[in-house]
């Protein structure tokens, strides 16, 4: 198998495409759902912190096939892709970006649920009546900077590295769905030693 430096060099480009997005999305859900976990003292909020720490001991190839199973054309992934005429969204960028945000979410929902809990409610009970919006943006947010960049950090990292759920979800298509650590994968197999030993340095 030849791969040639336009092939790798799209490839580096969708992997940073793929981190970069799923990193916006992770901190868009995550954010406000580790809010809700941190305050939350009922039965449920445990539940769905739970759910949402599955990924780290499920096999991510596990993960990657239960998520190939909801995206494909049997599942709520068929169902939305027919909005635009496609049958799938496997074997796609969007279903990668999906995978990969199930894959790192518990990655960056508990340590920002763990600064929220080490602030606590003590700086919104001294700003008095304040809209609960206003009080998380101007007070709260601004206490727990330093964990959502480590977890923003964290979410992107894990995302670049990443391999068995995006090859479950997207296959291994060169310029479509083929990420950085699928290339690793092949030079081993060759193998290819050389290309090996760099390769992982921009990985």
């Amino acid at each position: 198998m030849d791969f040639d430096s336009s092939e790798i060099s799209q490839s580096i480009a969708l992997t940073i495409e793929l981190a970069s997005v799923t990193t916006v999305i992770l901190l868009v859900i995550g954010v406000p759902l580790a809010w809700w976990l941190a305050r939350s003292k009922t039965f449920l909020s445990e539940a769905v912190a739970a759910l949402i720490a599955l990924p780290l001991v499920l096999p991510p190839a596990a993960l990657g096939f239960c998520v190939l199973v909801l995206l494909g054309p049997d599942g709520p992934g068929g169902v939305l892709a027919s909005f635009w005429g496609e049958r799938t969204l496997a074997l796609t960028f969007v279903g990668i970006v999906v995978g990969s945000v199930l894959s790192a979410l518990p990655l960056v929902v508990q340590p920002i649920r763990n600064a929220f809990l080490a602030v606590g409610d003590h700086p919104l009970e001294m700003t008095g009546r304040v809209s609960p919006l206003y009080g998380f943006v101007a007070i709260i947010a601004p206490l727990a900077r330093l964990e959502l960049v480590k977890a923003a950090v964290l979410g992107f990292s894990h995302t670049i590295g990443t391999f068995g759920v995006v090859m479950m979800i997207g296959g291994n298509i060169p310029g479509r769905t083929k990420v950085l650590s699928a290339y690793v994968v092949d030079y081993v197999q060759e193998p290819r030693w050389h290309e090996e030993v760099w390769l992982p340095l921009v990985w």
